[in-house]
């Protein structure tokens, strides 16, 4: 039924100001849109909104995420625009703060300004 519609994104803020300076100005997506209730933006032709709330509790684990070709050259160049990379104890993690899963995905996470979790893949072939 679904199989044939385009998903939305989610992603919540309590700062939409912050949260605009991010995504548009770190992370690089294109703004389309924004009101009271959200922003929005494209993320490769995904639509992400960002919705505007009165209070967050992040969620434990990653809420989006983008499927990179280079994560090391992503990780670098997030790096050099200020984001920090998460480490988690009991997981071997890179210099970049990359983790290799056993499936052999390459995998690093991030926080937004609210404290979401956000990561970074690159695919084996």
């Amino acid at each position: 039924m679904l199989g044939s519609s385009p998903v939305i994104a989610f992603v919540a803020t309590t700062d939409p100001r912050r949260a605009k300076a991010f995504y548009a100005g770190t992370l690089g997506l294109r703004l389309t849109g924004e009101d009271p209730f959200a922003l929005v933006f494209d993320a490769a032709g995904t639509m992400l909104r960002v919705a505007t709330v009165t209070a967050l509790k992040p969620a434990g684990y990653t809420v989006l995420g983008w499927n990179v070709r280079d994560i090391d050259r992503a990780v670098r160049d997030l790096a050099e625009k200020g984001v920090a990379f998460q480490r988690y104890d009991g997981m071997p993690q890179d210099e970049l703060g990359i983790w290799t899963s056993p499936g052999g995905a390459r995998i690093a996470w991030f926080l937004d300004p609210d404290g979401n979790t956000l990561s970074l893949t690159e695919f084996t072939a």
